[in-house]
């Protein structure tokens, strides 16, 4: 039986808390990326234990690029959102800290409000960039560490994860900018766009904070199972807009069809059924929570 927000019982642990316990295991945990209240949902549903909001997979779904046009607002509000729906621990795409460092501290104690498990910061010049295209411009060390430290002492217990794009060339600037970030306070380190299995091992070997990959489709980083990540020793492999990619080529298909027939029956097979969209969402248990509210019987 499905247990309503509105009934469920609240957590003794923080979300932080329990993102700290996953990554205390030493395995590789899958991290799959919810851009709404459903997709956190359904994750939930089949048994996943921590989510991604991504800021690419965000944008997306408004329909703009990923070069940093998000708002603060924009992202509580779905943080919000998904924290309510899936109770998970949600670790949020911060961008590269919606400016500088009081921004910065404004932005976690905002999110950290909220019940976000954890904010991931990049070293990128504003305005950013998908961290697998060209063309990524850094800005100093120094300045970087400025917002690390001024995210760790705005938060009680929200982790932060500093991410580098140094990432392409040689290894060596991304190490050293990781060792930084971790001594500024960070307590997860992510290399962005490791193009190679060597490069993936070295960052491991290098650096003794808790790693994240990302495992984003049709990038650099080679695409390997969470087995194989577990093999190389990271704690958190992120899938960031799998699950939106997805969904838009649904959509888009089902768009096609409707316009293309002037029905649905073609696509109804791939349609959740009512039925199962309301035993999903706990319709009925929201029913039964006032007596007021007759039991909904569905058309046949």
């Amino acid at each position: 039986m499905t247990v309503t927000w509105l009934e469920r019982p609240r957590n003794l642990e923080t979300a932080a808390t329990r993102l700290r316990n996953l990554i205390a295991r030493k395995t590789a945990i899958a991290v799959p990326g919810a851009h709404d209240g459903m997709s956190a949902l359904l994750a939930r549903q089949a048994g996943f234990e921590a989510l991604y909001l991504s800021g690419a997979a965000l944008s997306a779904s408004m329909a703009l690029p990923d070069l940093g046009l998000l708002t603060l607002d924009d992202v509580s509000r779905k943080a919000r959102e998904i924290v309510r729906a899936s109770d998970l621990p949600l670790i949020v795409d911060f961008d590269t800290g919606f400016g500088e460092a009081l921004n910065v501290m404004h932005a976690v104690c905002t999110l950290e409000e909220i019940g976000v498990a954890c904010i991931q910061i990049e070293d990128q010049q504003f305005p950013k960039k998908c961290g697998h295209l060209n063309d990524k411009k850094l800005v100093p060390v120094e300045e970087m560490c400025r917002k690390v430290t001024a995210a760790k002492k705005a938060s009680t217990d929200l982790l932060i994860c500093a991410r580098t794009d140094a990432a392409g060339g040689s290894l060596d600037d991304p190490i050293t900018r990781a060792r930084r970030y971790r001594e500024a306070g960070a307590d997860v380190i992510f290399v962005e766009a490791l193009t190679s299995r060597d490069d993936i091992i070295r960052a491991r070997e290098q650096l003794t904070a808790p790693l994240l990959a990302n495992m984003t489709e049709f990038g650099r980083t080679p695409q390997l199972s969470l087995k194989e990540w577990d093999a190389a020793r990271f704690e958190l492999v992120i899938f960031p807009v799998s699950s939106f990619r997805i969904a838009a080529k649904a959509m888009q298909r089902f768009y096609v069809s409707l316009h293309r027939n002037g029905d649905v029956k073609e696509m109804l097979p791939e349609m959740m059924t009512r039925a199962a969209l309301y035993d999903t969402i706990g319709y009925y248990e929201y029913e039964a929570l006032d007596a007021s509210i007759a039991r909904t019987v569905l058309p046949e």
